[in-house]
């Protein structure tokens, strides 16, 4: 049965980084990634949609009932094909992405934690906490960078919906995790590979990890437990 891991914390607080260094760690071809924001609603259907004022960062934007059923599917050893999301369209993509029922299934996303028979269906669960001020810079980098949009634009939902909606959903799921691993480098970037070690290191000392614990690509060896 495949082990299902959760991964999630706030926008910025370096949760793919975390979830694409487990996968990588882990032993060829025994664990792939599912991100949450693959589940977002089909938005650009919805009556009277406008990108400018639709809350993304409240879960009520998740389909989390599409996401249980897939999860579940994996859980139970049988692939699934995970919607394919645009964020410049905000709507699903033709077609879907092929997901295989591998050893580990490790999603990400901040509302994981936050439906309680999503969050059921994990057999490790994680929060990553980074201080708010690093998780705002990167995200504003990375939604300059990777999706063209202005430093306005970015502070303004930033004000308008991300930091409330972490703080009245993200950041009290944090009760909902086995263990909370603490992003202490407070860098912008997380390009310090001895840095996402560290980071990776408390997950991958879990027993239902460590057999398939493998060295990572530079030749540094993940700890066990």
């Amino acid at each position: 049965m495949p082990i299902l891991i959760a991964i999630t914390g706030g926008s910025g607080s370096g949760k793919s980084t975390l979830a694409e260094a487990l996968v990588s760690a882990l032993s060829d071809g025994a664990a792939v990634l599912l991100r949450e924001d693959s589940y977002y609603l089909d938005a650009a259907g919805l009556p009277d949609f406008d990108p400018a004022t639709f809350d993304f960062d409240d879960v009520a934007a998740r389909d989390h009932a599409l996401m249980i059923r897939d999860l579940a599917e994996l859980k139970a050893g049988r692939d699934v094909v995970a919607p394919l999301y645009s964020f410049i369209h905000h709507g699903r993509e033709p077609g879907g992405e092929p997901v295989r029922a591998a050893e580990v299934v490790v999603v990400e996303g901040t509302h994981v934690l936050c439906t309680p028979d999503l969050a059921a269906l994990f057999d490790i669960r994680v929060f990553v906490d980074t201080p708010a001020d690093i998780r705002f810079i990167r995200r504003l980098l990375r939604d300059q960078t990777e999706r063209g949009r202005s430093a306005d634009s970015v502070i303004a939902q930033y004000l308008s919906t991300v930091r409330p909606g972490h703080e009245r959903l993200t950041e009290p799921s944090r009760v909902n995790a086995d263990f909370i691993v603490a992003d202490a480098t407070a860098a912008v970037r997380l390009e310090d590979p001895q840095a996402v070690v560290r980071l990776a290191a408390p997950v991958l000392a879990h027993p239902l990890l460590a057999p398939l614990v493998a060295a990572a690509s530079d030749g540094t060896s993940f700890p066990g437990p």
